[in-house]
């Protein structure tokens, strides 16, 4: 209570040296938006890459193959596929993308069978603009990922060109999958159309099976199926194949995290500094404060105070903004037609704000007791 009843003088020590608060807060916000960007990023690849219990989806592609332009499959595998023991679905998909490198803005066209489509995600798909039945009666039409539809402003009624596909935005859809919020659904005839002798080829398959103990058998068994064939096929999980694909932004991401820690001690190093600055500048201070009857432990407490209040006024204005560019930004990393999400959700401010008031106090905790431990005659004397 004596500490809450002492707010007054901390915000006043916080804000009587404007300029280095300012800097120091500055500086932490910084540090703070770059960390929470490294924990968005590290949240979608766990997000993209972890498999769930519930997971009945394998995707197959062309063995040895990573680009979507290089995974030819004939369309005629659909059957062979369907008969497998275990298998309840298999959907062909042709695969575009305006850019197979890994980056954050590319466009992927899916062109699926649209009734096959609709009846294996039935209940999967929130329809948040537009219409779906436009969707199904519209040859040129696109059911474009939310996340999508906001980065390239993209609105149904519109059209729009990328990877030389010119598409008709019909609906905009929501999904809780990733792989849906940064695509544009089409049908399957459509894209096959725009490229060169593609009708009848596919990129991949994704099969659904009965059970989730059965994905590794039935993956086998449609390897084996082709293993002869003039286009053998690679079948994975669905995560394990995002993880495939996506290795190079996993690198990338778990290299990145080394960038949040040395974001965190960048952290610690500012408000230590500022501490420190502040006591030494205060020390005939502290020795009225003594004389006045302030304890040795209060006065440590209202410097930790200190540390604290500045920790956590830059770690609220970084984490804030990062999560602020990372939802309205709608960024996610795409690479060969795959999409990870830059999950900037607002857990993230909370799990910033609660590492700042951690390193706040371990910055004041030193000068603070250094401070406490100091006689009042010493005090005077040193000022």
């Amino acid at each position: 209570m004596k500490l809450l009843r002492c707010f007054p003088y901390v915000s006043k020590q916080v804000v009587r040296h404007r300029v280095r608060s300012l800097l120091t807060v500055v500086g932490i916000a910084i540090a703070m938006f770059l960390f929470t960007a490294v924990q968005a990023m590290n949240r979608g690849v766990t997000e993209a890459t972890s498999a769930k219990a519930n997971d009945t989806t394998l995707v197959v592609y062309r063995a040895d193959r990573y680009c979507p332009a290089t995974s030819r499959l004939p369309q005629d595998y659909q059957s062979r596929i369907e008969r497998v023991e275990g298998v309840t679905a298999a959907i062909p998909i042709k695969v575009v993308v305006s850019n197979c490198r890994a980056s954050l803005d590319v466009v992927t066209f899916r062109g699926v069978p649209k009734d096959d489509f609709i009846d294996e995600r039935r209940g999967e798909l929130d329809v948040v603009a537009g219409s779906l039945d436009d969707w199904k009666r519209r040859t040129d039409a696109a059911l474009v990922g939310e996340t999508l539809a906001n980065r390239r402003g993209l609105k149904p009624g519109q059209s729009f060109t990328a990877a030389g596909i010119t598409a008709y935005v019909a609906a905009v859809l929501r999904s809780d999958d990733a792989q849906d919020q940064n695509v544009a659904y089409t049908s399957l005839e459509f894209v096959q159309l725009a490229g060169r002798d593609d009708l009848g080829v596919v990129t991949q398959f994704n099969v659904k099976v009965a059970d989730a103990a059965l994905l590794e058998p039935v993956a086998k068994q449609i390897d084996a199926i082709f293993d002869a064939a003039q286009e053998p096929t690679a079948t994975f999980t669905e995560q394990a194949f995002i993880g495939r694909v996506a290795d190079d932004i996993v690198e990338l991401v778990g290299f990145a995290r080394w960038l949040g820690l040395g974001c965190l001690a960048a952290v610690l190093a500012l408000v230590a500094n500022s501490i420190v600055l502040g006591v030494q500048s205060r020390v005939s201070e502290h020795a009225v404060l003594q004389t006045l009857g302030y304890p040795g432990p209060l006065i440590a407490a209202l410097i930790v105070a200190e540390g604290v209040a500045l920790a956590l006024t830059g770690g609220l204005l970084g984490a804030a903004a990062a999560i602020a560019v990372g939802r309205y930004g709608s960024f996610a990393f795409s690479v060969e037609g795959t999409s990870i999400p830059i999950v900037a959700d607002p857990a993230l401010l909370l799990t910033g704000l609660l590492v700042c008031g951690v390193i706040g106090v371990l910055a004041g905790l030193v000068p603070a007791l250094q401070a406490s431990r100091r006689e009042i005659a010493e005090c005077f004397r040193a000022a």
